[in-house]
């Protein structure tokens, strides 16, 4: 479906927990969608990543630091990785999202594509 056109919020957090992982968070609609990437996110054409769709956020959450205390769920570790804006261009929460993210780390147009799989995405940037 389609939404408004508007900038948000976008986050990255290295996240050691039970294994180590990348939080990707982008802002739609006044939440945090949310993935979780089990390797480094990266700038490089052509490099898929596999990123697991997880429960959306709540906003304050987007730069969260610090240590998750045992027992708790995803207890470890988490720092922010990446930050900055991001825009989505197109979004389709069944198919596919293509969204401009501008950080430190990374920067232009990258594509979420939904496999058969429930919660399973790729990552990866757009040529």
């Amino acid at each position: 479906m389609a939404g408004k056109m508007q900038e948000g919020i976008y986050s990255i957090q290295e996240h050691h927990a039970t294994h180590l992982h990348w939080d990707l968070r982008l802002e739609k609609d006044g939440i945090l969608k949310s993935w979780a990437l089990p390797k480094m996110p990266t700038n490089g054409l052509g490099i898929k990543r596999l990123a697991i769709q997880t429960e959306d956020h709540d906003m304050d959450y987007a730069f969260f630091e610090g240590e998750i205390a045992e027992g708790n769920y995803g207890a470890g570790t988490v720092k922010v990785f990446d930050k900055g804006i991001c825009k989505f261009l197109e979004y389709d929460e069944n198919k596919k999202c293509i969204v401009e993210i501008r950080g430190k780390k990374l920067n232009g147009l990258f594509i979420l594509l939904k496999l058969r799989k429930k919660m399973e995405w790729l990552f990866f940037k757009k040529k």
